[in-house]
């Protein structure tokens, strides 16, 4: 068995670009800008990392029922990012959930995409 990473990069699909921009950005604390030079169409790299693992928005369909949750890590802690996320916008669909690495959220964005918030458990 290799040492490999199991995704690659995840997508999140969004109907306009410069409001999913600035929702992940007021949610996470990103400093996101639109690329249009990198691939075939516009993206927003996740944070700006291009990391193993990474995510990105680009202009799609979001999915009208389920979908494939992304969770993504909060600078802070669970109740703050659920509230910008509320203020944003976005909805949380779930009380908080406790796993041995920290707590997580279900949520929605705009486009109705399920999300997850996590919030790390202090080392």
């Amino acid at each position: 068995m290799t040492n490999q990473t199991i995704i690659a990069w995840s997508e999140i699909p969004v109907t306009d670009m410069d409001r999913a921009v600035a929702f992940y950005n007021a949610v996470f604390g990103f400093e996101m800008t639109i690329d249009t030079t990198t691939g075939p169409m516009p993206m927003a790299v996740l944070g700006n990392a291009m990391s193993s693992g990474g995510a990105h928005l680009f202009p799609g369909t979001p999915a009208t029922e389920g979908g494939t949750v992304v969770h993504i890590t909060l600078p802070d802690t669970l109740e703050a990012g659920s509230e910008r996320l509320r203020a944003a916008g976005g909805r949380v669909t779930s009380p908080p959930i406790e796993i041995p690495e920290g707590r997580f959220a279900h949520a929605r964005d705009l486009d109705g995409n399920p999300i997850g918030l996590f919030e790390l458990k202090p080392a």
